[in-house]
């Protein structure tokens, strides 16, 4: 069988967002029902004569009296009319009728029997779902190029809110922020003489219960034990600095010797971190009032997670090719005027780079079910052994050594702490080296080393003054 065939390849990598088989034409209104939910996502193919286990079966019955089905079938139940392909694909002797829908421009498509608000159906990951009413009303703005947040919110007149804080961020930008300049950001919006926030301005601001920022970090690779949570609220600017001091918090150093200074870095690149916090509160569904973002932090990665999933019909394959589907117009506008955003579309592939670039795994990009999920992956532990020589990678670099697999640093003395610096940076130390880093007597030095041994950190090696002490992790 030609395994090079375009569509086969889509057919082995089974259903998807934009791919659904079937073995052979469903009955009633099944499928008219993927067909409108392509039509209100990505688009998507309908291929008619492959079973579930994506062998193919090719067409039992006469292929142009299936098209005549679908073409009427279409007619009767889809409403407004779908823009919809119909044909035959032959692949090693097998045909297969396809029904290629394209992602539609009349939002909502829907069932016309059970009319718009019960009719309404969307693809999500390999499925189809009835519609939410906050679906259906992305749908109609997508319709009317109008974002959410560009729209008014006429309980909030812009003389009662606060704008100390957006201020601040144009100010420390070197932006001015008038009323002008609000207006053309959509910041405000003017009605018949009166002036209202949007919801863009009232997200910024942390106006709404669902702008809120959920924080965990769970010991092991999943959600069995919580070590720590956090949960922020208020403006955006200050839900982004914090959580990221959150994630920082919970990931560990890695050190570099450029000559005879060291320098630390966090194991995940802080501007990758960043960028993809920022992709989150910018990109992500604030039309859904019952959801917010949520990030954990495990042994192996940190997890990103913002309701909504890929815009106006993205799809994966799409983001790292470097398409911008802007969902909050007017947040994104915000946070380019203040440099959070330096080009359309450029956040992820910055992403990508930064991490391989530190020679970790390639982070994840994921549309799952409703959600966008970032995984950015930690480095694995590696154990210092007994040898210095061992003590650096290919590349000079001292080996990473996270926080989780010590037991609490912050809660050693200083004293402690300075010594385990030091056996750290320089791959071991000896008493001698103690005395003279905290200029300590020969005894406190030797109970200091003796204290560290107790705790597993520093492990003995020889005798007498040949004695050296190793800096140990994992054991």
């Amino acid at each position: 069988m030609n395994t090079k065939h375009p569509l086969l390849r889509e057919i082995q990598k089974g259903e998807s967002k934009t791919l659904e088989f079937k073995q052979q034409l469903p009955k009633g209104q099944q499928i008219a029902k993927t067909l409108i939910a392509f039509a209100n996502s990505s688009g998507g193919k309908l291929i008619v004569g492959v079973s579930d286990d994506r062998q193919l079966v090719g067409i039992q019955e006469d292929i142009f009296d299936l098209q005549d089905k679908i073409t009427s079938m279409i007619y009767e139940l889809c409403s407004p009319q779908l823009a919809v392909q119909i044909y035959i694909e032959n692949i090693a002797g097998v045909e297969l009728l396809v029904v290629e829908v394209a992602r539609g421009s009349l939002f909502p498509y829907y069932l016309k029997p059970m009319g718009r608000e019960q009719g309404t159906y969307i693809r999500l990951g390999a499925s189809n779902r009835v519609a939410s009413p906050e679906n259906i009303q992305q749908l109609e703005l997508q319709r009317l190029n109008v974002s959410f947040d560009s729209l008014a919110n006429y309980q909030y007149p812009l003389e009662k809110l606060d704008l100390t804080v957006l201020e601040t961020a144009f100010k420390a930008a070197d932006k001015a922020l008038n009323l002008e300049k609000m207006l053309n950001l959509k910041l405000v919006i003017e009605e018949q003489g009166q002036r209202y926030a949007s919801h863009g301005l009232l997200i910024l601001l942390g106006k709404y219960e669902h702008v809120m920022t959920q924080c965990a970090r769970f010991k092991g690779t999943n959600m069995s034990v919580f070590l720590d949570r956090k949960e922020y609220t208020g403006n955006l600017f200050s839900q982004i600095e914090q959580t990221e001091i959150f994630i920082k918090n919970h990931l560990s150093l890695r050190a570099e010797i450029r000559g005879l200074k060291r320098y630390d870095y966090l194991e995940i690149p802080e501007n990758a971190i960043r960028e993809a916090l920022i992709n989150a509160y910018v990109h992500r569904d604030y039309s859904n009032f019952g959801r917010n973002i949520k990030v954990a932090v495990y042994d192996d990665l940190v997890n990103i997670v913002s309701p909504g999933g890929l815009p106006n019909g993205l799809i994966e394959a799409d983001l790292l090719q470097g398409r911008s589907e802007i969902r909050n117009r007017v947040l994104a506008r915000v946070f380019r005027e203040l440099g959070y955003i330096e080009h359309w579309g450029s956040g992820l592939q910055r992403i990508k780079q930064m991490c391989e670039a530190e020679k970790l795994a390639t982070p994840e990009f994921l549309e799952t079910n409703d959600f966008f999920d970032v995984k950015l992956y930690r480095p694995q532990v590696q154990i210092v052994s007994d040898d210095s020589s061992n003590k650096t990678d290919d590349h000079g670099r001292l080996r990473v050594i996270t926080d989780d697999s010590i037991p609490n640093f912050e809660h050693l003395s200083l004293e402690q702490q300075q010594i385990l610096s030091f056996a750290f940076e320089h791959g071991k130390l000896n008493r001698s080296d103690v005395m003279q880093l905290l200029n300590i007597e020969k005894s406190k030095a030797f109970e200091l080393l003796k204290s560290l041994m107790e705790l597993g950190l520093l492990r003995r090696n020889g005798q007498g003054r040949a004695t050296t002490y190793y800096f140990v992790i994992g054991e």
